[in-house]
């Protein structure tokens, strides 16, 4: 018998955790509650049918009992595997947990417990394989049953039995939670209700889209832990310690935000979300850093795209991640410190072309100001493009597109790539490595001939010019102004633009692409790839030179670029 005592989370990752009291929850939607359990049980989000951690990583298994001191026995039954732990002192009650050896994907198991008094718990249909936790505002929330073919989509979904799903409740705390308050959808096997229960319920599309073409891909269980609620700001899903890093109050305030969107079939036009700092770190990431996990999708920005939360989102989100990772390491001890995270760049929301701020704000921000990912400041980190997928008709609001396929697919693509190294094709489109200008016409070179993957062009609009006057060669608001520059000829890897916009007496100091709330109407922005039809993501980059009406440069993507 093996003898393996684990850390328990709340008192390994938070130095406020010993405080911890009865949260102050918001209720919204259904779920089981669990407040003031006592007895001898498992965790709330452990339960048949589950989906736990494959080798080489080890898996957690924890609970509760009411007897500090007490002995509990774990066993794997079909592999005669045995562990034990002392019960310890936690907020309310005694807690155990125990780290099981590598386990290679597979099962079905039963994993029972074994208490001194001779009282037993088990979960049985218990798969090994890797888990993803899904997190973000409404349109990670954004239900199966809500997207295109949504029917066609439920229908199949029983067929992918070694797929699991679990959905947190909707809950709020003022401080740190040991385990979850409530759970909305215990682990469950597909099924058309499983997946798409009802709108902005269970489960999340894009979760769900993203899971399943790991499965087709990989071939073994996934587990899917769907955490989201729509209208939140990424400071209610950050610990204080993150927000504290980007000089954010560390306090938590009864607060909501709302953002703008095009009326939905209700006639409703905002969505809100509860907006205080941490709330939702609190009580929907907080209690479940004691699983191990494999990585983390993210979809959200829509609620920080506004004054003045919209400029610390470079620094906000990033630390997020960082934050996230470092606290699942240090409360499992398993999961890697660098976890694969992705994330979709915010897609298009409302028809009004005259917006260029919030929304474009965020999808440089999402990437650090770097436009791309991995990049030197969020290693291991992977993006889906999907400003070119607007749904302006959407009957849930144009802030919420129904192809959520295209989306999954995307992120899919990347995270392959960047969390399991399969893969060949470019994962995501076209960067620009140079511009050239020679007098009223500006060159933009993407890549070389021979990479195989050039540069096909669906429309002429989306470039502007930062042009500047009065002789100040500064790409400022008080000293320039963004002019559209239309694409006039187009090879493989060059496209040549419009220089004479910005009018004599004007240079051209900054060129930037794609920056719009909607920058294009569906699968028509301006540059995609050849070789699988991917976007060319939104970028900004500000000429080096003083001034002149000519000049060559390469940009720079090691370092990022400040928003002027």
């Amino acid at each position: 018998m093996k003898i393996v005592f684990a850390l328990f989370a709340c008192f390994a990752c938070s130095s406020t955790a010993q405080n911890v009291v009865r949260m102050q929850e918001e209720e919204s939607g259904e779920g089981s509650r669990s407040e003031g359990r006592t007895g001898f049980a498992f965790a709330t989000y452990y339960n048949s049918h589950m989906v736990l951690q494959q080798a080489p990583q080890q898996a957690v298994v924890w609970g509760i009992h009411p007897d500090v001191g007490d002995r509990i026995i774990v066993k794997v039954a079909e592999l005669q595997h045995s562990y034990s732990a002392d019960v310890r002192q936690g907020p309310d009650t005694g807690v155990w947990s125990v780290t099981l050896d590598p386990i290679a994907a597979g099962g079905p198991y039963t994993i029972t417990a074994y208490a001194d008094d001779g009282s037993t718990i088990s979960i049985t249909d218990v798969l090994f394989g890797d888990v993803w936790v899904c997190s973000g505002q409404s349109n990670m929330q954004f239900s199966t049953d809500q997207i295109y073919n949504a029917s066609q989509e439920l229908n199949a979904s029983s067929q992918y039995t070694d797929i699991r799903l679990f959905t947190v409740a909707m809950r709020t705390s003022t401080t740190p939670l040991y385990d979850l308050s409530a759970i909305a959808e215990p682990w469950s096997l597909p099924n058309a209700t499983t997946v798409g229960k009802s709108p902005f319920n269970y489960f999340s599309a894009v979760c769900w889209l993203f899971g399943k073409g790991l499965y087709k891909e990989l071939g073994y269980p996934i587990g899917l832990i769907d955490t989201t609620w729509g209208g939140t700001p990424v400071e209610a899903w950050s610990s204080p310690v993150a927000l504290a890093r980007c000089g954010l109050e560390d306090t938590v305030t009864d607060s909501a935000v709302s953002y703008r969107t095009s009326p939905r079939e209700d006639g409703t036009t905002d969505v809100d979300g509860p907006g205080s700092n941490s709330q939702l770190w609190n009580a929907m990431v907080y209690p479940l850093l004691n699983m191990t996990v494999y990585g983390a999708i993210w979809y959200q920005g829509e609620a920080d795209a506004s004054e003045p939360k919209m400029h610390h989102y470079n620094c906000t989100f990033p630390a997020m991640i960082d934050d996230w990772r470092t606290n699942f390491a240090a409360a499992s001890q398993q999961t890697k410190p660098d976890f694969p995270f992705g994330f979709v760049q915010l897609s298009g929301n409302s028809p009004d072309p005259t917006v260029v701020v919030g929304f474009p704000d965020i999808r440089w921000h999402q990437t650090a100001d770097f436009g791309y990912t991995p990049n030197p400041r969020m290693t291991n980190v992977f993006m889906a493009v999907s400003m070119d997928l607007p749904d302006f008709n959407s009957p849930y609001g144009s802030v919420h597109p129904r192809d959520k396929q295209d989306v999954a697919e995307r992120l899919l693509l990347s995270g392959l790539r960047v969390a399991y190294n399969k893969g060949s094709e470019p994962t995501q489109g076209p960067r620009p490595v140079s511009v050239v200008q020679q007098g009223d016409t500006v060159a933009v070179t993407y890549s070389a001939s021979n990479s195989g993957d050039n540069i096909r062009v669906k429309s002429r609009n989306g470039f502007e010019f930062c042009c500047s006057w009065n002789g100040k060669a500064e790409c400022t608001p008080k000293n320039s102004w963004w002019l559209p520059a239309p694409i006039i000829s187009t090879d493989p890897t060059t496209l040549s633009l419009d220089g004479s916009v910005c009018g004599a007496d004007q240079f051209i100091v900054g060129l930037r692409y794609a920056w719009h709330e909607s920058p294009c109407v569906f699968k028509h922005c301006a540059v995609y790839s050849t070789s699988n039809d991917l976007p060319a993501p939104p970028f900004i980059t500000i000429k080096p030179q003083s001034s002149g009406t000519a000049f060559t440069y390469t940009i720079d993507w090691s370092k990022p670029q400040l928003i002027p």
